[in-house]
C-alpha cells in the first residue's frame, strides 16, 4: 500500500509545481491499477479515490477546479478508477470459485484414490500425483496399495483413456474392483479377470461418451508383493513397464507375456499370465504413468526415465520421488502435456533405513 500512496503524494506535488500547461494528473491512474494487483476491491476503491481527491488538489492549485480540462481529468479518473475497481471485483470472484473447484476436486480425488500410507505392511511406499488440468488438480490415473490375504500386499497403476473431470468415474469404476477383488481373489490372474468384468460392465455406464465418443479403455499394472522374500509377481496390461532399482542398478521389468489393456471388451477374453522376479529388502520398485516418459522438453524430446533414475543416490521412496519430480518439470520447463502419476515402493530393511 506504501507505493501507490507514496505514487499520489509524488505526482500530485510534481504537478502543482510544474507549469500550468504541463498535467501530470492522468499518470494518477497508475495508483488503483497497482494496488488491483495485489489488493481486494476494498482497498482498490480506497486508493482510487484518493486518486480522485489528489486530481482534485492539484486542479484547486492549477488554474482552477472548474475549468473545462480539470473537470474532464477528474471525471475521467473516476471513472477509470470505478474500472479497475469493478475488474478487481470480477477476478476476486473468480478466484473464489477456482478456489472452491480445486478444493472439490482435491477432495474428490483424495476420496477416490485414497492415497496409500507411508507403510504397507513390509513395504515403504511414496507417491506423487501430477495433474495436466492445474484448474483441477485431478486426473484420469489411478494407483492404489493393498493388503491380501496370505500375508500378500497388492499393488495397482493405471491410466484411463482420457483426462480430467471425466475421467474420475472411468477410474473409479477400477479401484472399486481392485480393493474388492485383491481381498478375495486366490491370485493374481484372477484379480485381474475380475477387474476386467467389472470394467466391462460398467465402463460404458460412466464415461462421458458424448464429449469423447471414442474406445474406453484403461492401461493397468498389477503387482503381487509377498511379506517374505519371495519373488514378487506382476501382470502388465498394456502399461509402461516398471523400474527396479537395487543397488545402484536400475532394471526395466517387461513383461514375458503381456495383457491387453482393460476394457477391450468386444476382443476374445485373453489367458493372463504373471511374470516372477525377485524383489529383496532394500530394492525399490518404480511404477508411473506414459505422462511420465512422454514429458517433452522444449526442443521435443521424451524425459528419459530410466536413465535419469539411474543417475540418482540411492535413497528412500519419498527422496526418490521428490527428485524425480524436480527433475522431470525441470525437463518439461512448464506443465506437463498429460497427467503424470509416480508410486514408489520399497521392501523396507532393518539394515538400511533411508529418508
Amino acid at each position: 500500500m506504501v507505493i501507490p500512496l507514496a505514487l499520489i503524494v509524488v505526482i500530485s506535488a510534481v504537478d502543482v509545481r510544474s507549469p500550468e500547461y504541463v498535467h501530470l494528473g492522468p499518470l494518477l491512474v497508475i495508483a488503483p491499477a497497482l494496488t488491483a494487483s495485489f489488493g481486494g476491491p476494498l482497498r482498490t476503491a480506497m486508493v482510487g479515490g484518493a486518486a480522485v481527491a489528489a486530481q482534485i488538489f492539484i486542479a484547486v492549485f492549477h488554474g482552477g477546479l472548474t475549468t473545462a480540462n480539470h473537470v474532464a481529468q477528474i471525471i475521467a479518473l473516476a471513472v477509470l478508477s470505478a474500472l479497475v475497481v469493478f475488474f478487481c471485483h470480477v477476478r476476486e470472484r473468480r478466484g473464489q470459485e477456482l478456489t472452491r473447484v480445486r478444493s472439490v476436486a482435491e477432495t474428490a480425488q483424495r476420496v477416490l484414490l485414497r492415497p496409500p500410507p507411508g507403510r504397507v505392511g513390509p513395504l515403504r511406499v511414496a507417491w506423487r500425483y501430477l495433474a495436466a488440468e492445474d484448474d483441477t488438480q485431478i486426473g484420469g490415473d489411478l494407483f492404489a496399495v493393498t493388503r491380501a490375504g496370505g500375508r500378500n500386499s497388492r499393488v495397482i497403476i493405471g491410466d484411463v483413456r482420457g483426462k480430467g473431470l471425466a475421467a474420475i468415474g472411468e477410474a473409479s469404476v477400477v479401484l472399486g474392483a481392485f480393493r474388492e477383488g485383491a481381498r478375495r481373489c486366490p491370485g493374481l490372474p484372477e484379480l485381474v479377470e475380475v477387474i476386467e468384468e467389472s470394467v466391462c460392465q460398467d465402463l460404458e455406464d460412466v464415461s462421458d461418451t458424448t464429449a469423447d465418443p471414442g474406445e474406453h479403455f484403461v492401461t493397468g499394472l498389477l503387482l503381487q508383493i509377498p511379506d517374505d522374500e519371495g519373488p514378487a509377481e506382476m501382470i502388465n496390461c498394456g502399461h509402461p513397464p516398471p523400474l527396479l532399482l537395487r543397488d545402484r542398478r536400475t532394471t526395466v521389468l517387461y513383461a514375458a507375456r503381456p495383457s491387453p489393456p482393460l476394457g477391450l471388451c468386444g476382443l476374445p477374453a485373453p489367458e493372463h499370465h504373471g511374470d516372477v522376479f525377485a524383489f529383496e529388502r532394500g530394492d525399490t520398485l518404480l511404477l508411473y504413468t506414459d505422462g511420465v516418459i512422454e514429458a517433452r522438453s522444449p526442443e521435443g524430446e521424451f524425459y528419459p526415465l530410466a536413465e535419469r533414475v539411474a543417475s540418482f543416490p540411492p535413497s528412500g521412496p519419498e527422496a526418490l520421488l521428490e527428485r524425480l519430480h524436480r527433475d522431470l518439470v525441470a525437463h518439461t520447463g512448464g506443465p506437463l502435456g498429460d497427467d503424470a502419476a509416480m508410486l514408489a515402493v520399497e521392501r523396507a530393511s532393518s539394515d538400511v533405513i533411508r529418508p
